[in-house]
C-alpha cells in the first residue's frame, strides 16, 4: 500500500491558508523522512511563486517521489516537466454536471483528449497519474470507459477522487470492485470530507481492491478538508495490518508542525493525533488504564506508536485511582481518607464550571495534608513589555531562579509570545508550550482575564497551571511559571 501526500497541493487550497515557501520545503522534507511515497508538491501552472516551490522541492533530493498536477493540458504538462517532477498527475472533469457547467465538452472529447495528453506526458517521464474529476458523480459506463482509456494511453495509476465528498463506504466498495478488473492500472483513491466519511470511503476504497490513497496531514484541504494521513494509516496499520511504510511514532510531530505552519489548530479530540486521543478522566477509565492501557484504549494503537503520551486528566467524573497517580507523580501520599477528601474538594471545584489544573489538586491536597506548600523554583520578579505600532514587542523577565537572579529579553509575535519566549531562555529545564486559554471572567476593558497553560518537558509529561489579573501578559507569565514549577516538583527538586 502506498501513501500519496497531497498536503502541499490540496491541503494549502484550505480556506485562509497560504504556506511560506520555506515552510512548504520542511513539510515536504518531513513527509518523506516519514514514509510518504509520493508527495504532490502543488499546482505548477497556477503562477510563478508556485511553479518556483515546486521545482525547488523536486531538486531536495527527498526520498519520495515528486508530483505535480496539471490539467489536461499540454502546456500545464510543459509547466510540470520543467519543474523536474518525477510523476505528473492530469485530471479532467467527467460527471455530467461538470461537463456541461465547467469545461463544457462532450464525452467523446473527453477521451480524445485523455489519451492524447497521457500519451504525450509518457513521452517526456516515466510516471502519470489520471484522475476522472468528481468520479462518484459520473455516469458509471463512461468512468469505466475514460478510465481504461486513460491506462491504455500510458497512465500508471488511475485515481478515483470522490470530488465532493458525496460517497459512502459501501459505494465506494462497489465503484472500486467494478473498475478494478476492467482498468488495466492500479486504483488510487481520493476522497474529500464533506460528510465526515474521507477516511471511511478510503479505508472501503482498499479493502476492495485500491492500492494507493491520497491523504493530507490533519485532514486539510478544500471545504471540509480531505482524507487523514495519521487515521488513514494508523486504520491500515493497526486494524486491517496492511503495511504503509509510514514511520507512524513521527504522526504527532508532522501534525503539529502542519498545525503550526497553517495556523489551523487541531480540537482536542483529534483523532490518533489530538490532546486528548489518549487522555482520560473518568474514574472507571483511569482506574481501568492505570492496570491495563487496553481496558480503554484500542490496544492495538498505543501513544507510543504514533508519538503520543498518555495523561489523566481532572475533573468532574475523576476517580481517586487516578489522583492519587498523580499526586505520586509529585512524592504526595495521602490516605484514603484524605484522598477521599482530596477527590470530593477536586470534584466540587469541577462541578462549578472550573478547570481543574495540576496545580489546584496539589494546592488542594497539600490543605487537606497540611503540609507546607514546596517552594517555588522560578520566582518571577519582574516583567517589561515594549510594544507599538512600528516595534516589534519585545519582552524582558527578571526572575529568580535555583537562588539566583536571571535576566532575559526575546521578540515574539505579540506581547504575551514575546513574554512566554522569555520565560523560556531562563528556564532550568527545555519546556514545550502545549496550550494556551484565556477567557475574561469579568466584563468591561478593566476586565479580569484568568489564563490556563500547559506545558511539556523532553520526557513527555505534561502540566498545567493558570492565573488571573486584569494584566493578560503578567497573568500569562505567571500561568508559565506556575507549569514550570509542577515539572520541576515533579522531580524531586
Amino acid at each position: 500500500m502506498t501513501i500519496f501526500d497531497t498536503t502541499l497541493r490540496d491541503g494549502e487550497q484550505t480556506p485562509g491558508v497560504s504556506l511560506r515557501q520555506d515552510h512548504k520545503f520542511a513539510i515536504a522534507r518531513q513527509l518523506s523522512e516519514c514514509g510518504v511515497h509520493t508527495i504532490e508538491a502543488g499546482f505548477p501552472a497556477s503562477s510563478e511563486a508556485e511553479r518556483d516551490s515546486v521545482r525547488a522541492i523536486a531538486r531536495m533530493g527527498l526520498e519520495a517521489e515528486i508530483c505535480g498536477l496539471s490539467r489536461m493540458l499540454k502546456s500545464d504538462v510543459d509547466v510540470c516537466l520543467d519543474c523536474e517532477v518525477e510523476l505528473v498527475h492530469v485530471f479532467i472533469p467527467t460527471s455530467e454536471i461538470q461537463l456541461v457547467h465547467t469545461i463544457r465538452k462532450t464525452p467523446a472529447e473527453v477521451i480524445e483528449t485523455t489519451r492524447e495528453v497521457i500519451a504525450y506526458v509518457r513521452e517526456h517521464v516515466d510516471r502519470c497519474m489520471f484522475s476522472a474529476m468528481d468520479a462518484t458523480r459520473t455516469d458509471l459506463p463512461f468512468l469505466v470507459e475514460v478510465s481504461r482509456a486513460a491506462a491504455e494511453a500510458g497512465a500508471t495509476i488511475v485515481n478515483v477522487p470522490d470530488t465532493v465528498g458525496v460517497c459512502t463506504p459501501t459505494r465506494m466498495q462497489d465503484l472500486i470492485r467494478t473498475l478494478e478488473p476492467q482498468v488495466p492500472a492500479p486504483l488510487d483513491v481520493h476522497c474529500h470530507n464533506d460528510f465526515g466519511l474521507a477516511v471511511a470511503n478510503t479505508i472501503a476504497a482498499v479493502e476492495a481492491g485500491a492500492s494507493q490513497v491520497q491523504v493530507t496531514v490533519n485532514g486539510i484541504g478544500e471545504r471540509a478538508g480531505n482524507a487523514d494521513l495519521a487515521q488513514t494509516v494508523m486504520v491500515l496499520e493497526a486494524i486491517l495490518g496492511v503495511s504503509t511504510g509510514v514511520e507512524t511514532k513521527r504522526l504527532v510531530e508532522t501534525s503539529r508542525l502542519v498545525s503550526r505552519y497553517t495556523g489551523i489548530a487541531l480540537p482536542p479530540n483529534q483523532p490518533v493525533v489530538g490532546e486528548n486521543a489518549f487522555s482520560h478522566e473518568s474514574g472507571i477509565h483511569s482506574h481501568g488504564v492505570l492496570a491495563n492501557a487496553a481496558t480503554f484504549e484500542p490496544g492495538i494503537m498505543t501513544p507510543e506508536m504514533v508519538g503520543h503520551r498518555r495523561r489523566l486528566t481532572l475533573g468532574k467524573h475523576v476517580g481517586r485511582h487516578a489522583v492519587r497517580q498523580m499526586l505520586a507523580d509529585v512524592h504526595l501520599d495521602p490516605g484514603d481518607t484524605e484522598l477521599d477528601r482530596i477527590v470530593e474538594k477536586v470534584k466540587a471545584v469541577a462541578n462549578r464550571g472550573k478547570r481543574v489544573t495540576d496545580a489546584d489538586l496539589y494546592e488542594i491536597a497539600e490543605t487537606v495534608l497540611g503540609v507546607e506548600a514546596v517552594g517555588r523554583r522560578i520566582d518571577l520578579q519582574d516583567i517589561a513589555i515594549m510594544t507599538g505600532t512600528h516595534s516589534i514587542p519585545t519582552a524582558s523577565v527578571r526572575a529568580v531562579v535555583d537562588g539566583a537572579e536571571r535576566v532575559a529579553a526575546c521578540t515574539g509575535n505579540g506581547p504575551v509570545d514575546a513574554a512566554l519566549r522569555a520565560i523560556g531562555r531562563i528556564v532550568p529545564l527545555p519546556v514545550t508550550l502545549k496550550e494556551f486559554e484565556i477567557e475574561a471572567i469579568s466584563g468591561g476593558s478593566d476586565a479580569i482575564a484568568h489564563v490556563t497553560i500547559a506545558v511539556e518537558d523532553e520526557r513527555g509529561r505534561i502540566f498545567d497551571a493558570s492565573s488571573s489579573g486584569d494584566d493578560i501578559v503578567l497573568a500569562s507569565a505567571e500561568a508559565m511559571v506556575n507549569a514550570i514549577n509542577l515539572l520541576s516538583r515533579a522531580d524531586g527538586a
